[in-house]
């Protein structure tokens, strides 16, 4: 499907195809809601049932292509557990964009995405997008966190938000994509907010041009 955003002038030639995207973003979320493999689906395609705990953090790249745009992600995955809470300022200081992400079959990681969605409007950088993530979703018939709960909290926060599941690869470029058309500009419908990327799953077009 090809790109929606042709009313843009475009200056004709290599030029047009050379525009380069780069901004940082962090993973935020307690230990065992999927950051890492969430980003191991985005970034190489990949799912490995049992993903070892990240100590500290770990950095990821993935470049990909938004209409005429090279965007290049440079991804920081944190770890979750509560002793490595206090490098986090250290990985979103500066950050573009985070993604939050709870386990939808924990309440207790959706009240802690809360949190970090405080601390991040209260620290972070004013202009930083922020995407909630409802992961395992593959695990929807053990659900304990509400999609229209989740959405609402959503909603009143400004955020993004999409379901996701890094088993099946539910979402996962989506989401990763809706932050990268965010910050290039491409394809946004007038008053873009939360609500856009909340209604069923997308295919969102990357061609290359």
């Amino acid at each position: 499907m090809a790109g929606r955003g042709g009313g843009a002038n475009r200056p004709n030639g290599a030029a047009a195809a050379n525009k380069i995207c780069q901004f940082k973003l962090v993973l935020l979320g307690e230990s065992a809601v999927g950051k890492s493999s969430l980003v191991l689906r985005f970034v190489k395609g990949q799912f490995h049932e049992f993903q070892e705990s990240t100590i500290g953090a770990a950095f990821l790249t993935q470049t990909v292509c938004l209409d005429d745009t090279t965007v290049k992600f440079e991804i920081w995955d944190t770890a979750g557990q509560e002793r490595y809470h206090s490098l986090a300022p250290m990985y979103y200081r500066g950050a573009q964009a985070a993604i939050v992400v709870y386990d939808i079959t924990n309440t207790d990681t959706f009240v802690r995405a809360k949190n970090w969605v405080k601390e991040l409007q209260r620290q972070a950088s004013p202009n930083i997008v922020i995407a909630l993530a409802g992961n395992k979703a593959d695990i929807a018939n053990k659900r304990a966190v509400d999609l229209q709960e989740a959405q609402t909290y959503a909603d009143d926060n400004s955020l993004l938000f999409m379901e996701t599941s890094a088993k099946t690869a539910m979402n996962v470029n989506e989401i990763f994509m809706a932050i990268g058309k965010y910050h290039v500009g491409a394809n946004l419908p007038p008053n873009t907010d939360a609500f856009w990327i909340t209604k069923g799953p997308q295919v969102i077009s990357v061609p290359c041009k």
